[in-house]
């Protein structure tokens, strides 16, 4: 009995049948193809590269599964949690950056420990607690947020997030009016559209991963990614090295204040501990000097992004047509076309991030953006560094997460339960679930829940 209870999938061999394991492997592989494209999407909703979706979906899973109650609960990146994730790290670093990542894999980590504490204190009943309208207002309004933010993907456009969700709503509409990219659009259409008529025709049908299938072949065979990498001289536009280079600085400026700041942080922690331990209570001319430098940096680091952004917009907006000789480029602003020059006929834009432009290697695209190169081999296997002040830094954040992932992932594993019989302890599945993410975040896993993928 206490052996169970520590590895609850002891259970899964009384009475196990061959039928079962026939009915287990097909779901298996049905849920995990429908996994790839599904956590890969997610991850990018999360602020992270596409393939921290797989590694997500690598470890987590087959924990939980090991230590949780349910035996029908899929666990894996969900829509909510990577919102939240996203939503409570872009204050802290840029969305993408590897800060960023270091700190969605750390927060993966505190969400494990306090579900896990959670568990093991047999506090599982707290969840009773939370408000169901509240629940359902927060889910709600996460959906049409989540929804919304495909747009830009939809339009095959590229705007950096602000503020508030409406104000970058209103940016994609602004980057839609100005150029949309007319094969992502009917790409996006498609689909959702595959994806409607097949889930009226059968429910039990893997519409999301047909229509991806679909799409990604047809995408393969009728080139729809063209990039090309060219050297600034190849762009016929007196003007644009210029703004590359400012571009270039600022972003520049971003990580210099952006280093100097955690330095600084840094130093403001190590003389507080001093001043604690010799018994000082009342603030010293220097902890004021370097809480106010503080606060200079940071000033002057939003006065870089609001720089930055306002170049890497211009860069963007302009669209180039090609003349091709042979495997070499030359590019004209689709504007001023010299007379007699003979283009392409396609519009090109200059690809650019949060990084800065390697102006002897600029890329272009000439077609609609894929996932690209996923690393090969299985993710680095190492212990987040986790510190005292990440951790408190991080705990409220973790907390919301913990709570809702949770909500959701019962609420869906006593749906199945009714169905099939079995009993779920709500103590045992947050267990597993501490456990997937604290696993997790050793794979390079951003934060985890519990939910049923093929019905997401």
């Amino acid at each position: 009995m206490i052996l169970t209870k520590v590895f609850p999938f002891l259970l899964w061999f009384q009475g196990y049948k061959r039928e079962s394991f026939k009915h287990d492997l097909v779901a298996g592989i049905t849920v995990a193809l429908v996994l790839i494209p599904q956590s890969m999407a997610y991850a990018q909703l999360a602020g992270l590269p596409a393939y921290y979706g797989l590694y997500a979906a690598f470890l987590p899973p087959m924990i939980a599964a090991l230590f949780g109650s349910s035996r029908q609960l899929g666990t894996g990146p969900v829509a909510v949690v990577s919102l939240m994730s996203a939503a409570s790290l872009e204050p802290l670093a840029t969305a993408g950056s590897p800060e960023f990542i270091a700190y969605s894999i750390i927060l993966a980590m505190v969400v494990g420990i306090f579900q896990f504490s959670l568990g093991v204190l047999r506090l599982g009943m707290v969840v009773n607690f939370l408000s169901h309208p509240v629940i359902n207002g927060f889910t709600n309004a996460a959906a049409i947020i989540i929804a919304s933010s495909q747009f830009s993907k939809f339009f095959g456009v590229y705007v950096d997030k602000a503020p508030h969700h409406y104000e970058t709503m209103i940016r994609v509409a602004q980057a839609a009016m100005d150029y949309t990219h007319i094969p992502t659009l009917l790409y996006g259409i498609g689909a959702v559209t595959i994806m409607m008529v097949l889930k009226k025709i059968n429910p039990k049908i893997p519409a999301v991963l047909i229509a991806v299938f679909v799409t990604t072949l047809l995408s393969y065979y009728t080139g729809f990614k063209n990039d090309t990498k060219v050297d600034i001289a190849a762009i016929q536009d007196l003007g644009i090295a210029e703004k590359i280079q400012q571009f270039n600085a600022a972003t520049a400026r971003i990580n210099d204040y952006g280093q100097e700041r955690a330095a600084t942080g840094k130093a403001v922690d190590k003389l507080r501990n001093e001043l604690k331990k010799s018994g000082h209570t009342g603030p010293t001319v220097e902890l004021v000097e370097l809480e106010a430098k503080i606060a200079t940096l940071t000033v002057l680091m939003n006065q870089a992004k609001e720089e930055a952004h306002l170049l890497r917009e211009e860069l963007r907006r302009m669209k180039f047509e090609a003349v091709k000789d042979g495997d070499t480029y030359t590019f004209y602003p689709k504007q001023n076309i010299p007379g007699g020059v003979v283009t392409d006929g396609a519009t090109w834009r200059i690809k650019v991030k949060n990084s800065p432009l390697d102006l002897n290697e600029l890329t272009l695209m000439g077609g609609g953006a894929v996932v690209g190169d996923i690393p090969q081999g299985l993710p680095e296997f190492k212990i987040p560094e986790l510190t005292a002040k990440s951790f408190f830094k991080l705990l409220p954040t973790a907390i919301i997460i913990s709570l809702l992932g949770f909500m959701e992932a019962i609420a869906i594993a006593k749906a199945m339960a009714a169905k099939t019989g079995q009993k779920i302890d709500a103590n045992q599945e947050l267990i597993g679930q501490g456990l997937a993410n604290i696993f997790g975040s050793i794979g390079q896993s951003y934060s985890v829940s519990g939910s049923f993928p093929v019905l997401q």
